[in-house]
């Protein structure tokens, strides 16, 4: 049995996001990016191949299509039809819980790119729903 030296395989690196979670452009940001900043990226990368290919389906652009969904019923995003902005804490809630039940479901199979990403947008997100069930508190 004869090894071969050369396989003839190359590797790239194909993943659409950098060792912090965050979507990657042109070239990976160094900056901390919230999740609505995620969502804008996503989104402006998803209208630029509007016209050549559909955005590709792979664990990030799940969990930020999700995301996105939870800050459309935070009323942080307007409806893509209707262009009106909507609130339902009750959605943005169920909403984050499914990326808690994911992000529990998935320990330890994730890449660390994948399990930043998830860990931050969940951070962020827990966090403006206590915000806005703070704001529903104090207003009369």
């Amino acid at each position: 049995m004869t090894e071969e030296k050369d396989s003839g395989f190359t590797i790239k690196d194909k993943r659409s996001f950098d060792e912090h979670g965050n979507p990657v452009q042109s070239a990976p940001s160094e900056t901390k990016k919230t999740a609505t900043e995620d969502i804008k990226t996503a989104q402006e990368q998803a209208s630029n191949r509007q016209n050549t290919l559909p955005l590709e389906i792979n664990f990030a652009s799940f969990v930020l299509s999700l995301s996105s969904s939870a800050l459309y019923h935070f009323g942080e995003i307007p409806d893509p039809i209707t262009n009106k902005m909507q609130r339902n804490i009750i959605m943005a809630k169920q909403t984050i819980d499914i990326l808690g039940m994911l992000k529990e479901k998935t320990a330890g199979n994730l890449a660390k790119e994948e399990e930043a990403l998830l860990s931050n947008l969940l951070y962020d997100l827990r966090m403006r729903y206590v915000r806005e069930t703070e704001k529903d508190r104090i207003a009369p």
